[in-house]
C-alpha cells in the first residue's frame, strides 16, 4: 500500500460557489518539504483579483476557493535545504508560489512569465492539488517564492505591496519610467494607482492622475502628493494636456476608450495597461505609427524583482494606505470593494481575528 502524505491541518475562510460568499473552512497544507517554508499568516490584502475569483468573474473559478495573495507572516518552520530563512523570520508571499523553475524565464528570475505558473490560489499544483491563498492561519510555500519582509515595513500596510506595489513597481523598471523629471499619467486611484503615484513620485517623476472621478482630486494632490490631476471626462481639460506626458501607468480594469490616453502621449511616449478588462479594448493604429508610441502590458513580477521592491518601498517609507478589518467583516468588505468603498486596500488581520469554528 502506498504511503500516504503526511500533511498540516489548516483554517481559513472560503468562497463555496460564485455568490463568492466567504464562509468558515477547514482544509489541508502539504507537510514542509526540504525546500519549504511553512509560514504563519498574520496579515493578508484583500486585491480585487481576489473579488473577481470568488464570484467567477473571469469563469476559472475552483471550489472551494480560499483567495489572499498579499501575505505577511513568520517563519514557523523550513526546509533541510532553506538557508535563506529561519524560524521566527518575518516573510512575505505573493501572487505566485510555483513555477517550473527550468525554462527561459525562470532562468532570469521571471517566474512570473512562466507557462506553468502556479498561482498561491485557485491554480493547479504540481502534485494536482488546488492551491489556498492567504485568508487562512497558515501556508506552505517552496522558499524560491517567499520573500523577506524588511523590516521597518509594518505588515499591515506593507501587506498590498506583495501585489498592488509589484504590478507598478516592474513595469516603470522594465519600460525605463525612473528618469527623474519625466511626466508620468497614472490612470485610476485605485489599489494600483495609489501606489503607482507614491512610487513614481520616489522615483522623481512628475505625476498627474488621471481620473473621471473630479471628487478624487483633493486625494490625489492633498492626500497622495500627485503634481496634477485630470478629469479624463472634460474634453477642454484633456485637449488642454495633448502631448504633455511621456509616459502613462493604466490601472483601470473597466472596458475604456484608449485614444484619449494616446493623445496625451509626446512622441515616443509609453502607454502601460495593468488592468484586466473583462472585454477588448479598440486599440487605434495611426496614434502609435504617427507617434512612435508603443503601448505594453506588464504582469507582477519574479521573486527577485519582489524583493527590490520591497526593500526599495521600506528605503522611500511607501507603504499603501489601507483599512484594516477582522476576518469575518471580509463579506463586507467585498461588497465594499466592488462598489470601490475604500481608500485604498483592505487588509485582513489574520493573526488577530481568524478563529477556528
Amino acid at each position: 500500500m502506498a504511503k500516504s502524505l503526511e500533511v498540516q491541518k489548516a483554517f481559513g475562510w472560503a468562497a463555496k460557489d460564485a455568490s463568492g460568499i466567504l464562509s468558515p473552512f477547514h482544509f489541508s497544507r502539504r507537510e514542509n518539504g526540504d525546500e519549504d517554508v511553512s509560514v504563519k499568516i498574520l496579515y493578508c490584502g484583500v486585491c480585487h483579483t481576489d473579488l473577481h475569483s470568488c464570484r467567477n468573474e473571469w469563469g476559472n473559478a475552483h471550489y472551494p476557493l480560499v483567495p489572499g495573495h498579499e501575505i505577511v507572516g513568520t517563519v514557523t518552520k523550513i526546509g533541510n535545504n532553506v538557508k535563506k530563512f529561519k524560524v521566527g523570520d518575518r516573510v512575505g508571499v505573493g501572487v505566485m508560489v510555483g513555477s517550473c523553475m527550468l525554462c527561459e524565464y525562470c532562468n532570469q528570475d521571471l517566474e512570473n512569465y512562466c507557462p506553468k505558473i502556479v498561482f498561491t490560489y485557485n491554480s493547479i499544483d504540481k502534485d494536482g492539488t488546488i492551491t489556498y491563498g492567504g485568508y487562512a492561519d497558515m501556508i506552505v510555500v517552496n522558499q524560491r517564492f517567499v520573500v523577506h519582509f524588511p523590516d521597518s515595513l509594518p505588515a499591515d500596510a506593507g501587506a498590498p505591496l506583495l501585489c498592488a506595489g509589484i504590478t507598478v513597481y516592474s513595469p516603470m523598471k522594465y519600460y525605463g519610467m525612473t528618469e527623474p523629471g519625466k511626466h508620468l499619467g497614472v490612470v485610476g486611484l485605485g489599489g494600483l494607482g495609489h501606489v503607482a503615484v507614491k512610487i513614481a513620485k520616489a522615483f522623481g517623476l512628475k505625476v498627474t492622475v488621471i481620473s473621471s472621478s473630479p471628487g478624487k482630486e483633493s486625494e490625489a494632490i492633498n492626500r497622495l502628493g500627485a503634481h496634477a490631476f485630470l478629469v479624463s471626462s472634460d474634453p477642454g481639460k484633456m485637449k488642454g494636456a495633448i502631448g504633455t506626458m511621456d509616459y502613462i501607468i493604466d490601472t483601470v480594469s473597466a472596458a475604456h476608450s484608449l485614444v484619449p490616453l494616446l493623445s496625451l502621449l509626446k512622441a515616443n511616449g509609453k502607454l502601460i495597461t495593468l488592468g484586466l478588462p473583462n472585454k477588448p479594448l479598440d486599440l487605434p493604429i495611426f496614434p502609435l505609427v504617427l507617434g512612435r508610441k508603443l503601448v505594453g502590458g506588464s504582469n507582477v513580477g519574479g521573486t527577485i524583482e519582489t524583493q527590490e521592491m520591497l526593500e526599495f518601498c521600506a528605503k522611500h517609507n511607501i507603504t499603501a494606505d489601507v483599512e484594516v478589518i477582522r476576518m469575518d467583516e471580509i463579506n463586507t468588505a467585498m461588497d465594499r470593494l466592488a462598489k470601490s468603498d475604500v481608500k485604498y486596500r483592505f487588509v485582513i488581520d489574520v493573526g488577530n481575528s481568524l478563529y477556528q469554528q
